[in-house]
């Protein structure tokens, strides 16, 4: 058996699997280890429950790709992390992007971009993933994501640069202040997901031309940064993974055209077929 679990910083979806399909799926809550030690992290692990954690002796590989996991001091908490729980399984821990990558392979050279509560991108040979810009989080990065959306919006907020009527909604759905607002940006944890949960406010009024333009910008300048960077970009399939491409898809049509861009599948969740990718490169004779 191998056990695949894919994470952002809102939500961590799992698979027990063996060579022929999946046993068991389970969501638990989104690991971040920015924002979390690995004893919070195992305590995650252990809200998966019996029907997984019943077979931990059987497990041969936990296969764990998340958000945060780019450096190896932040990869090895969650490895720690994980340890405690799989004390007899092989642990695999990459970042997000590397599953998005996998799970978009068709067997050709290809670009993903992952746009979802943060954004990255890279390039995927078949052998190895490859980024020319790395994933910054939400403070200096994550064009193109929700919770850049919801960056936007609330900066222009405070800023009294935001159309009347948008203004006065967010001020009456969300009872709104600027000392609420910078006590969840600077104090409390989690910045990034409060600022994603703005996005469902943008899409519910992504008629209104304005919020149209602001989610299309921030896309624009995702491409720009995450996408333009890599070589030869122009002739490769670009995949798009998470729920960014899912919900505003028209938008980021709008700018696959935009730039001429070559656009190969749009994912809103890769487990499935991260999973498919995994049980032919494990169990592969």
């Amino acid at each position: 058996m191998i056990l695949i679990g894919t994470s952002g910083s809102t939500k961590c979806d799992w698979q027990l699997v063996d060579a022929q399909d999946s046993l068991v799926r389970k969501s638990t809550k989104g690991i971040n280890p920015f924002f979390m030690d690995d004893v919070a992290i195992s305590d995650i692990v252990k809200s998966l429950g019996p029907d997984i954690l019943d077979h931990s002796s059987e497990i041969e590989v936990v296969y764990y790709f998340g958000a945060g996991c780019s450096s190896k001091h932040f990869a090895a908490m969650v490895e720690r992390g994980l340890s405690m729980i799989f004390n007899k399984s092989h642990l695999y821990v990459k970042e997000d992007i590397v599953a998005a990558a996998f799970a978009t392979f068709n067997g050709e050279p290809s670009i993903t971009a992952l746009m979802g509560t943060g954004s990255n991108s890279c390039h995927f040979d078949g052998d190895i993933v490859r980024q020319e810009v790395s994933g910054m989080d939400f403070i200096l990065g994550d064009e193109g994501s929700r919770s850049h959306f919801g960056k936007l919006l609330l900066s222009k907020f405070l800023k009294k640069q935001l159309p009347v009527e948008i203004s006065r909604d967010l001020e009456r759905e969300f009872q709104l202040t600027k000392e609420d607002i910078l006590l969840n940006v600077y104090i409390k944890p989690y910045a990034n997901v409060y600022l994603s949960t703005f996005s469902q406010f943008i899409k519910e009024r992504i008629e209104n031309p304005y919020l149209h333009n602001l989610v299309k910008e921030s896309i624009s300048e995702f491409v720009k940064t995450y996408i333009c960077s890599i070589k030869n970009y122009e002739n490769l399939p670009i995949h798009f993974v998470g729920s960014v491409p899912y919900f505003f898809e028209e938008i980021v049509n709008e700018v696959v055209e935009e730039y001429k861009l070559k656009k190969g599948i749009f994912v809103e969740e890769p487990i499935d077929l991260l999973v498919s990718y995994l049980i032919k490169k494990h169990y592969r004779k």
